[in-house]
């Protein structure tokens, strides 16, 4: 590792460890819920769990995104960061913020919007905490010695993401516009700007790990950005359906939501043509294995299982069903859980000087948890597919339908066992490498 700075990363990273494994224990208990087991409906409700469960993997994810930048903008640009104290602060803030709104959850404290029930007094300490949380990162980069388009993107997709929270906190007594308004938050967040910062450390690590020249790399990472403005941005018409806006949202979200597994498939072709190039002499496999991964799985998972129901003959349908669970778990995995759990098996080793990756237990982490979500992928999918057609098709009850899909959800939590245990392995990992420490730092390396 080059930079002092950059060991900040490892706090980011464990709070996304342990707020993952929370993440995990409520949807465990969501999973228990559907099966017919839920004995723990009087302390924590499914709508409690679901809150929780989902906000848990925005927060995450977001702390993962954050880890990723400190460590990669002073890299880039050549400097140590601007001010390490106050990226501590940034992340005691973060982890304040979700202590109080899970609890807040508990206690029907929530604005009750998917993905977004955060109470609205938290939305504030949120604004300040990703603008300090941007202020370091882009001040460092204006600083720099050099400002690559690996950073320049990251630092566009991270930007963008604080911009477009904003329009979840407008109030609104429209159902409808408040619905329209929020979809540009979570659709322009997950199939949008976030892409722009999984593309941005999946070029990073290419570059690190493959030895293929970064130019070649960059020039690949233009076309996906132009692919996601493209199909991301008007293929949010897909959540438009059926919320009261003009029919042109049929013909408009059906085309570009058609288009966007192109962005997707532009990155798995990135990915897998750069490691085709590379000299593969990199050490750190176990890295290699989930930079590849999350290009692969994300086109699998985002842009086919996407396609597949998002179009408006089929949406008809599907909307809002455990098939709609199905594209989520796998396209948030392979997009960003994936490419996250990537940055830290690449720069884990380099702030400890521990090369733990050449053990089996990284590798059986990695097959453990994909296989597991694979199988819980299928489950969903059987379950969606036979409430699709129960539900809508003979016009069943819901709770009825519900309880003839209850053993589909055992399969499920067979299959969340082994994805768990995968979880619990990368976690050993990630612990038995220690902190950062000063003899790690020393080691200074080269693009």
């Amino acid at each position: 590792m080059k930079y002092k700075s950059q060991k900040v990363a490892y706090w980011f990273f464990a709070l996304s460890m342990l707020l993952f494994g929370l993440q995990i224990v409520y949807g465990f208990i969501m999973g228990f819920a559907h099966a017919g087991f839920d004995n723990l409906h009087e302390v924590i409700p499914f709508n409690t769990a679901r809150a929780v469960h989902t906000n848990l993997l925005v927060v995450w994810l977001l702390s993962g995104f954050m880890g990723a930048a400190y460590y990669i903008i002073p890299e880039e640009a050549q400097r140590e960061l601007v001010n390490v104290k106050l990226a501590y602060v940034q992340l005691i803030s973060l982890a304040l913020v979700g202590v109080v709104a899970i609890v807040g959850y508990h206690f029907n404290y929530w604005e009750g919007r998917k993905f977004l029930e955060i109470p609205r007094p938290l939305d504030y300490l949120v604004v300040i905490n990703v603008l300090l949380f941007l202020g370091l990162i882009l001040v460092t980069l204006f600083k720099g010695k050099r400002r690559t388009t690996t950073a320049l993107v990251l630092s566009m997709g991270l930007l963008f993401a604080a911009l477009l929270y904003l329009p979840g906190m407008l109030p609104f007594d429209s159902q409808v516009k408040d619905s329209f308004f929020r979809w540009w938050v979570v659709h322009l967040w997950v199939e949008g700007v976030w892409e722009l910062i999984m593309g941005g450390i999946l070029s990073f690590l290419l570059i690190k790990l493959t030895g293929v020249d970064r130019e070649v790399i960059e020039k690949w990472l233009y076309v996906i950005v132009g692919l996601t403005f493209l199909s991301g941005v008007l293929g949010t018409g897909h959540h438009y359906y059926y919320i009261g806006v003009n029919k042109i949202w049929l013909i408009v979200g059906g085309i570009f939501s058609a288009l966007e597994p192109l962005a997707f498939l532009a990155m798995a072709l990135f990915a897998v043509n750069m490691y085709r190039k590379g000299e593969k002499k990199h050490p750190n496999k176990l890295a290699l294995y989930w930079t590849l991964g999350a290009s692969i799985v994300s086109f699998v998972g985002a842009g086919l299982l996407g396609f597949a129901h998002t179009l408006p003959q089929t949406n008809l349908y599907t909307h809002g069903t455990l098939v709609t669970a199905m594209h989520g778990h796998l396209a948030f995995w392979g997009a960003y859980a994936m490419i996250v759990l990537a940055i830290i098996s690449y720069s884990l080793p380099n702030m400890t000087g521990r090369k733990l990756y050449e053990s089996t237990l990284g590798r059986m982490a990695f097959w453990m948890s994909n296989i597991g979500i694979i199988g819980m992928t299928v489950a969903f999918g059987v379950a969606g597919v036979v409430q699709v057609y129960l539900e809508r098709k003979l016009k069943m009850d819901f709770m009825v339908v519900q309880k003839e899909i209850e053993v589909h959800f055992m399969v499920l939590l067979v299959c969340a066992t082994l994805f768990t245990t995968g979880i619990i392995l990368y976690m050993i990992d990630f612990y038995k490498h220690g902190r950062p420490n000063d003899e790690a730092l020393e080691s200074v390396s080269d693009d």
